[in-house]
């Protein structure tokens, strides 16, 4: 019984339990940043909100931002939960007022292609207002 007070095997299940404790007791807020939504007025397709903890410079220096649609609930719909929202990682190209979506609901889009908003008001309000927001991001 000595030998195992000395051992490394001892050392090293220590460690390993210290880890867990440790990371056991870390909030969900140490592993991820804050969420701050900002919706964008809604119309006849739905809502929409950009976050803005989620503004970041991307590797090609456009913008980047986390994106949230939820549509609009079909006038014949039973009166229950509202539709699912889907979740968009948008690349944001400010200055020719374009933007992908480079991701969509957790599930990379590799070639996503450039597209202008095509005169969709709520695209057009997350990129205005993420614009605004980020400018400093991208100077």
């Amino acid at each position: 019984m000595s030998n195992f007070r000395r051992s490394p095997l001892r050392a090293l299940l220590l460690g390993l339990l210290l880890l867990l404790l440790t990371a056991g007791s870390l909030s969900a807020e140490a592993w991820a940043g804050p969420v701050d939504w900002q919706e964008v007025p809604a119309d006849d397709s739905g809502r929409q909100w950009w976050d803005r903890g989620s503004l970041r410079r991307s590797r090609a220096g456009n913008l980047s931002v986390l994106s949230r649609f939820q549509p609009a609930v079909p006038a014949d719909a039973d009166a229950g939960r509202p539709p699912a929202s889907d979740l968009y990682v948008m690349e944001i190209d400010c200055a020719q007022a374009l933007f992908r979506d480079t991701s969509v609901n957790g599930f990379p889009r590799l070639g996503a292609e450039w597209q202008p908003s095509g005169s969709d008001p709520l695209i057009d309000a997350v990129m205005d207002q993420a614009c605004s927001a980020g400018q400093d991001l991208l100077s």
